[in-house]
């Protein structure tokens, strides 16, 4: 039966010149309808100057991206029952999304900054020649490595909540670069070097992402736009060996055996090897002490605070014998497979413990989106990593 929710809307026209302000509406919906029929049905019945984009109503355009109780998500992909049970006083609080100009009420300018940076990473294929008569001939495994980023329907609600993006504004932003590795790996792009290249020298590029995995939590689709990064910054490092100017290469070697030799972080270490090389003598390179200078305000501040102690700062926080022995033993197993493991956690995947016969047929990896289950290669119960098309 229909029932009463409350929908609490951000309201805000800037050729009003009138500040932003909250506009509250009842509307009387089954529970199982989406937001977005509440919000077109106080447009219709209280006041039809609501501004809202929408189009498909099914999850599938992304126009009717918004802000939900806080939360980025689509509003045809959000049940009202759903949204009043997270609600905090009751009233489902619906807000424009983040990080981009609003151009009315739950409207954003998504031209001045998604789609501007989309266009900011070439997306589109860049022909492999000779070019085939009939057609290319793509490995199966090929297309199944890149169905993560197609999966995208460019609705910016990873943009929307990018903390990267809100700090630096320039930064390229988890949408783009997704959408970058859709063709970075696909094989028959010819320009794979020259994209990664330009992404890892660009100081907003592929290096700025904190790891914060908002993008992961915000996307509706189970693209997840960080992970996507990570497999660009590997194909720059580990494939191509590119050394870029921002250190980023270089600052990640640092992190991972300074973690190896102490099984926690060295945070003194850290700077100093990231720009002067990977050993204790990094601090002596002019680039290290110039940096170290330049943070030195920084460092200071922590200092005076207490986050930071001197003897913690000059001294490892070493673990025991046995527990480095567990660390490093880890790496070397890593180290020890022929092959970089990729799972695409779109498709399905199995960790080698839980391989059995009898697993059932739609078990899938975690946060694995739709399942997989539908497209062609996908993982099957009882196959090993080894033979596993998402390696």
């Amino acid at each position: 039966m229909p029932e009463q929710f409350t929908l609490r809307l951000r309201r805000y026209d800037p050729e009003s010149g009138e500040a932003p302000y909250w506009d509250e509406h009842t509307v009387e919906l089954e529970p199982h309808r989406s937001v977005l029929e509440g919000i077109l049905q106080a447009k219709a019945r209280f006041d039809g100057s609501i501004g809202i984009r929408c189009s498909c109503r099914a999850a599938i355009c992304g126009s009717c991206g918004v802000r939900i109780n806080g939360q980025p998500g689509l509003a045809c992909h959000t049940h009202l029952e759903h949204a009043a049970a997270h609600a905090k006083d009751g009233a489902i609080e619906v807000e424009p999304m983040g990080n981009m100009p609003i151009i009315k009420d739950l409207i954003v300018d998504m031209d001045a900054v998604h789609w501007k940076k989309i266009q900011r990473v070439t997306p589109w294929l860049m022909n492999r020649e000779p070019i085939p008569e009939r057609e290319y001939e793509v490995p199966r495994e090929a297309m199944i490595d890149v169905t993560q980023s197609m999966a995208c329907i460019q609705c910016g609600a990873c943009v929307s909540d990018c903390l990267s993006m809100e700090v630096d504004p320039l930064f390229i932003g988890p949408a783009a670069l997704a959408k970058a590795y859709r063709f970075v790996g696909d094989p028959r792009d010819a320009e794979q070097f020259d994209r990664l290249k330009d992404l890892a020298e660009d100081a907003h590029g592929i290096y700025d992402c904190t790891h914060c995995f908002k993008c992961i939590e915000a996307c509706p689709k189970g693209v997840a736009p960080m992970s996507q990064i990570m497999r660009l910054r590997r194909r720059a490092s580990d494939d191509h060996g590119i050394n870029d100017s921002n250190n980023g290469h270089r600052h990640e070697i640092s992190f991972t055996n300074l973690v190896r030799g102490n099984g926690l972080l060295w945070e003194a270490e850290l700077l100093p090897r990231s720009y002067g090389g990977d050993s204790w003598f990094g601090k002596f390179a002019p680039k290290a002490g110039l940096e170290l200078m330049d943070s030195l305000p920084v460092i200071t501040k922590a200092l005076l605070r207490r986050k930071v102690t001197p003897a913690g700062a000059l001294k490892p926080h070493k673990l025991s014998k046995p527990d480095l022995q567990q660390v490093d033993g880890i790496y070397e197993r890593v180290g020890q497979r022929p092959e970089r493991y990729e799972l695409n956690l779109y498709i399905s995947g199995y960790d080698e413990d839980d391989v059995s016969p009898a697993a059932p047929s739609d078990a899938t990896a975690a946060g694995g989106g739709d399942g997989g289950q539908n497209y062609p290669g996908a993982g099957q119960p009882g196959m090993s990593p080894e033979e596993s098309p998402t390696r």
